[in-house]
């Protein structure tokens, strides 16, 4: 870390703007920039595994929030607590890259390099092909997402007084 302080709580939305569904982390993300103000650090990036390592590396505790695919309905909310253990199968991040979240996480653990408390919020995507619009019911789910990253804020302060 070079000496350098990070803030305790990160917050990353992975996506792609481009991708319909895709892009479902970043919106989250964005909504909780404007709620949690300097409270924490909100990123947004493509969802590189090197990239996420090197992001949450110091810190306290990070809520990660992406796209997934796992034949679920449309919308629903998946929640991981990755500290304690593995993103299940079944729950398929959408990645174009071969290494991403799910790789990312299992490598910190081995390596040591992961965060005390480290969240997934995965939104369950129904369209992931080239646009811009949210599907009605990933958009439907967006502010339960953040309602849901909010209230495990909230509990992650407490827990740390």
């Amino acid at each position: 870390m070079n000496g350098e302080v990070k803030d305790p709580l990160l917050v990353i939305g992975i996506g792609n703007d481009f991708r319909c569904d895709d892009g479902v982390g970043l919106v989250v993300a964005r909504k909780l920039k404007e709620k949690l103000g300097w409270n924490a650090e909100v990123i947004e990036t493509e969802g590189e595994g090197a990239d996420l390592m090197a992001q949450w590396q110091g810190r306290e505790t990070v809520f990660v929030i992406d796209a997934v695919s796992s034949g679920s309905l449309p919308g629903t909310l998946h929640w991981v607590d990755a500290t304690t253990g593995s993103i299940p199968s079944q729950l398929r991040t959408f990645s174009s890259h071969r290494f991403g979240l799910p790789e990312a996480i299992e490598v910190a653990r081995s390596l040591g390099l992961m965060p005390e408390r480290l969240f997934v919020c995965g939104i369950e995507g129904a369209n992931f092909s080239y646009g811009t619009d949210l599907s009605q019911q990933t958009s439907d789910a967006v502010g339960n997402a953040v309602e849901r990253v909010l209230r495990e804020v909230e509990a992650s302060f407490a827990a740390a007084l």
